[in-house]
Parts: structure tokens; C-alpha cells; sequence
């Protein structure tokens, strides 16, 4: 069967997707295509959803998708419409496009990707703009009050950075994709603050002398009102679910947030925000940021990927009254490997594995890496059977750990989900 001459359902349009369309989520740097000329005629050509789109923009090197399902919730709590674009995704491609909290309709992707099948092939679009089309064009049919849009990578030239939102945020600036934003945080602040538009209010969530002047200078530039996040004390007392330390972070960034959008979003108020991070995972299904799979033995998973995130788990897991700790770790090949690796607590048992995705690196490589820095352990072909050798070694009263990558903690969460 030619699938260019006959409609696809959905599995074919996956199969489509995921083989024809360079994703950087599978292959990496090769995928990636800066520019937002592709993104402009796409938008074009899709009568510019993006321009009736209320919506709040957010980037940051980490924390960008726990503020952006926070804020979402607290957007539906608060009684809006609310679409949710983030990436990547964990088990399932329409985990990207939410509208309150709803996945995507399996038809409506195959309806979208059969329409526009043509113009998708002629004009050699990438995964990311693709989807980037189809959350725009899904959440001008729903009709969504207000939709949260999480950046793919950087800002700057981001395929999402066609919007104008209500507020740009920028959470935090720390090392990743250096190859592509630069091998230092001022550059890499520079490319985020490429979401910063003119006379939109901006908020920093974590903010230091060495990236302020940075993403001030780009706001006054625009004349941008430019906030950095206050703390907020007490921020267990919300019961959000989400039970990384980290989260004070976050939490401390969306409520702020909120502060700047209750003018023009009135919905928004003390009751709804409470509700909002507290439900947040049953409202938009938000998994992997210390989640916790098990208990006797204990074990969590996180999908911390980099030196700045690994060290805040790190420093949360090694703190918890379990009598052995047993990492199930694995990376992908275009991380600071030894950075992050220099993290690890040396007297924990490892499992190295290698997750299901092209940019994975080998098992035994990380192993090899690890041992320089004293950390023992045994190397596996694929994460699931590193997993439940870790369980199987783990007594009661131990910790299972599963992190190092975001497609680790996929490949888990596939196989627990199995049962």
C-alpha cells in the first residue's frame, strides 16, 4: 500500500512520523533545525493559529515542564480551557498536546497528518515543527481560553517561538545542548531570551550575576518588564504531588507567575492555585519528576538529566533513611557524561543500562566512564533488565533508583505500566 495515496490511521501516522520527520528525541543534534522560517510558512499555511493563541511561553534549561503542567493545572482550576503543548514525550506521542488535560484524539492526529501529508513532505519539515503545527491548529478547533506552550530546545530560534504570549518565562540557565546553544551560560541565557518579545512581561525563576545582565539587557532592550521570581515559604503546604526538593523552584516560580496573569487571567486566585498544584499530576497526567513506583523496596525515578538537575536529586536522594541504594542509571551520548557521573554517590550499587532510543549511550561505555569516578556496578543491555535486577538485589528496606535520562525512566514506566 502507498501511504502517500491512501489515508493513514494512526499507527501508520506514527510510523510516518517517527520514520520520515528528524526528531531530535530519538537522534539528537542531527535532527535539530534552527530557524523559524520552516515554523513562519508552516503557520501560513495553517491560516496562523498562532496568532488568536492567549498563551503563556515557557523555556528554561530545567524545570520548564514541571511549571508548565503546573500552571496549566492551575489554569484549569481556575476555570479556562486550557491547551498544554510540552515535550518530549514519556510513553506516547499525544502526551505533547493537551487541552484540559485530555491527550489529543488518536483520529485527530491521523486527520491532521493525512491533510497535510503533502505540504509536510514537499517543504522537509521536522518532527518538531510538525507537532509544533499541530498543537497550534488542535487548540484553535478546541477553542482553548489560554494554552501554556513549553519551548523544544533553547528559545531563540525554537519552532514554539512564533507566539506572542500574556508572559514569557525562563525558569532557570544551566549547561545542556551545548553543542547547539553554546558552551556557556551567559551564551546559553542569550538564546532563551530570544522568547522575551516587546512589552511582554518576563519572569526568571532562578536568576544569578552572571546571567541577569544577560536576559535584562534583552528585556529593556524591548522594553519588557522583567521580574525575577521571590521565593515562596512553605511551598509543602500546597500538597503538590510532585516530591522532588528541586520543586521549591518551580513552585516558587508559578506562583509568581501567577501573580503577573491574575489581570488579565481573573480566574486565577488563591483557591484555584492551591487546587491547581495539588492536583496537578490527576489534571494533566504529569509523570517521572521523583516519582515514586514502589514501596518495600523503595523506588522513585527521575528524569534529571543534566549536572544541574542530577545534583538536586542527588542531593534528595542521598539524604533518605534507606539502608543501600541501587542505581539503574543510563545516558544519552551528547551529555557531559563525566559531570554528572562526578555526582554519584560512590558506596550505591549501579546498574547501567541503555535505553531504546538512538542517542543512547552504551552500556558498557558508561560503565567504563563511571568506574573512573569509583562507582561499581554491572552493565545491561537495555533498561528493563537492569531494573529488575536492581529489584531483585534491593531488600526491603534499600532504595531502587532509575534516572540518568528521560528515555531511562521511559522505557521503565513502559515496562511497570505493562504490569
Amino acid at each position: 500500500m502507498d501511504l502517500a495515496e491512501e489515508k493513514m490511521n494512526y499507527s501508520q501516522v506514527l510510523e510516518w512520523i517517527y520514520s520520515a520527520l528528524p526528531m531530535f528525541q530519538k537522534s539528537g543534534a542531527s535532527a535539530y533545525k534552527p530557524g523559524l522560517d520552516s515554523t513562519f510558512r508552516l503557520m501560513d499555511y495553517l491560516g496562523n493559529p498562532e496568532k488568536g493563541l492567549v498563551c503563556i511561553h515557557v523555556a528554561g534549561t530545567n524545570g520548564k515542564g514541571s511549571v508548565s503542567n503546573m500552571l496549566a493545572s492551575i489554569l484549569m482550576e481556575s476555570g479556562y480551557r486550557t491547551g498544554l503543548y510540552t515535550s518530549p514525550h514519556l510513553l506516547d506521542f499525544r502526551e505533547r498536546i493537551r487541552v484540559d488535560g485530555r491527550m489529543i484524539p488518536q483520529q485527530r492526529v491521523a486527520d491532521f497528518t493525512n491533510t497535510h501529508l503533502d505540504y509536510f513532505k514537499a517543504n522537509s519539515l521536522s518532527f518538531f515543527e510538525m507537532s509544533t503545527g499541530m498543537a497550534f491548529d488542535y487548540f484553535r478547533s478546541e477553542n482553548v481560553d489560554v494554552a501554556v506552550i513549553e519551548t523544544g530546545l533553547g528559545g531563540r530560534l525554537d519552532s514554539t517561538n512564533v507566539v506572542t504570549p500574556l508572559l514569557s518565562i525562563i525558569t532557570n540557565i544551566a549547561l545542556d545542548h551545548t553543542a547547539i546553544l553554546g558552551p556557556t551560560r551567559p551564551l546559553i541565557a542569550s538564546e532563551k531570551a530570544g522568547i522575551i518579545k516587546p512589552g511582554i512581561p518576563v519572569l526568571v525563576g532562578e536568576c544569578d550575576e552572571e546571567i541577569e545582565p544577560v536576559l535584562r539587557a534583552r528585556a529593556d532592550s524591548l522594553n519588557a518588564p522583567f521580574h525575577i521570581s521571590r521565593p515562596v515559604t512553605g511551598y509543602r503546604d500546597y500538597g503538590c504531588p510532585l516530591g522532588g526538593d528541586y520543586q521549591r523552584f518551580n513552585i516558587s516560580t508559578v506562583i509568581n507567575a501567577c501573580s503577573l496573569l491574575v489581570g488579565a487571567l481573573p480566574g486565577i486566585n488563591d483557591s484555584s492555585i492551591s487546587s491547581g498544584l495539588r492536583n496537578v499530576v490527576k489534571n494533566t497526567e504529569f509523570h517521572g519528576r521523583w516519582q515514586v513506583l514502589g514501596e518495600k523496596p523503595l523506588v522513585v525515578c527521575d528524569t534529571g538529566h543534566n549536572v544541574n538537575g542530577v545534583s538536586e536529586v542527588m542531593r534528595q536522594l542521598v539524604a533518605l533513611p534507606v539502608e543501600k541504594l541501587h542505581i539503574v542509571f543510563g545516558m544519552v551520548d551528547d551529555k557531559d557524561a563525566d559531570g554528572v557521573l562526578s555526582l554519584l554517590p560512590p558506596d550505591a550499587r549501579y546498574y547501567f543500562v541503555q535505553a531504546s532510543v538512538r542517542r543512547a549511550l552504551d552500556s558498557r561505555i558508561l560503565m567504563e566512564k563511571a568506574g573512573r569516578f569509583s562507582l561499581r556496578g554491572e552493565a545491561f543491555p537495555d533498561c528493563v533488565s537492569g531494573f529488575r535486577a536492581a529489584l531483585n538485589a534491593a531488600g526491603d528496606d534499600d532504595c531502587v533508583f532509575v534516572g540518568g535520562s528521560t528515555f531511562v525512566v521511559a522505557d521503565i514506566l513502559s515496562d511497570v505500566m505493562k504490569g
